[in-house]
């Protein structure tokens, strides 16, 4: 056993040991791990401050962008000339200014004059005025056609030399160039302009219609379970349920449409067919000239809702109604399995 003495020099051993390390900065094995990830903090919050600093540096141009209400049309005035341009401002004393370039300038616009213009970014997303005017403006809709697919997205001719991006995630369907798209234009995170055919968040159900009103819309959207989804006027909300949608469409095709019933929350329920006894008329004349061209027709009053849609077009309601109309005109006559056309004496 240790006597105290012994202790004494042990313990002060330890305590120079101590001093010694704090000292001279050395440090023992169970420390490094320590210092290892202390050094590991410090780059990341180095990292961090680093990453702080860019979005500094790049939100005063985020803030210039959103000051200048991109995407709508303003009056601004002549601040002063370059050989690139002209600068426009609020006002002609205004110290902010965005470019108006050389071959967008009006002849003869001096200093102090008023100039109507565009507001959109550059390709280094900076503020730029054009006396060009797009197909639509920032919360508008528009029928745009697909110039290019890339990688990235789609881009639509709206109207000016750079065309609007239009990204995959705002698709609501597939595109391809040459293709029509209704399109709205919204500002997207990073404040560039862009296209969205999910255009719901641009559409309204405050519409003036009333039950039986005719109207005429875009087709956005088609499902095959509810119908045809339909931009009224470009800004209403419409729906062609599925049983009253009888005609091949496209998205971006337009419509004529009766409004069937207006919904409690306002939406438009539409029907791209007459009312009954017009309706009739028109179904019958179809019916008979396609048994015409064809000499026989395989259905009968037993067949198949999905197979006169199928082949017809119609309804199985309206499909009876239109062949009892042609058979009181006795035009056609039913076999067990078929209609044809009635032979007349003279054939």
């Amino acid at each position: 056993m240790r006597n105290s003495s012994e202790r004494s020099r042990t313990d002060q051993g330890r305590e120079e040991t101590g001093r010694s390390r704090r000292s001279t900065g050395r440090r023992f094995p169970e420390d490094t791990g320590r210092t290892e990830r202390r050094s590991g903090r410090e780059t990341r919050e180095n990292d961090r401050s680093e990453a702080r600093r860019s979005v500094r540096t790049r939100g005063p141009e985020k803030e210039k962008a959103a000051s200048w209400e991109i995407g709508t049309v303003q009056t601004l005035f002549v601040v002063r000339r370059k050989e690139q341009g002209v600068y426009l401002g609020k006002s002609p004393e205004a110290e902010e200014v965005v470019l108006l370039p050389a071959r967008q300038v009006p002849e003869g616009v001096k200093e102090g004059d008023p100039v109507e213009v565009f507001l959109y970014l550059d390709s280094q997303d900076r503020p730029i005025a054009t006396t060009g005017r797009p197909k639509l403006l920032l919360g508008e809709t528009a029928v745009l056609e697909v110039k290019q697919v890339t990688q990235i997205g789609a881009f639509l001719d709206w109207g000016l030399e750079k065309d609007l991006f239009l990204p995959f995630k705002e698709q609501a369907a597939k595109v391809k160039t040459g293709d029509k798209v209704f399109a709205g234009l919204y500002l997207d995170k990073s404040g560039r302009l862009c296209a969205t055919s999910r255009v719901s968040r641009f559409l309204s159900a405050e519409s003036p219609y009333q039950k039986d009103d005719k109207v005429k819309g875009i087709i956005y959207e088609l499902s095959r379970d509810l119908g045809a989804f339909v931009a009224v006027d470009g800004k209403y909300f419409g729906l062609i349920p599925k049983q009253e949608w009888y005609e091949e469409g496209r998205v971006g095709d337009t419509v004529e449409a009766r409004v069937l019933r207006v919904r409690p929350d306002g939406k438009l329920d539409l029907s791209g067919r007459k009312k009954a006894y017009k309706q009739l008329e028109n179904d019958a004349a179809f019916l008979l000239r396609m048994v015409e061209d064809k000499g026989e027709v395989f259905l009968h009053d037993k067949s198949d809702p999905e197979e006169i849609q199928k082949v017809t077009g119609l309804s199985k309601n309206a499909f009876k109604r239109a062949v009892g109309h042609l058979l009181k005109q006795e035009k056609i006559e039913l076999t067990g399995h078929s209609i044809r056309g009635k032979k007349t004496e003279e054939e």
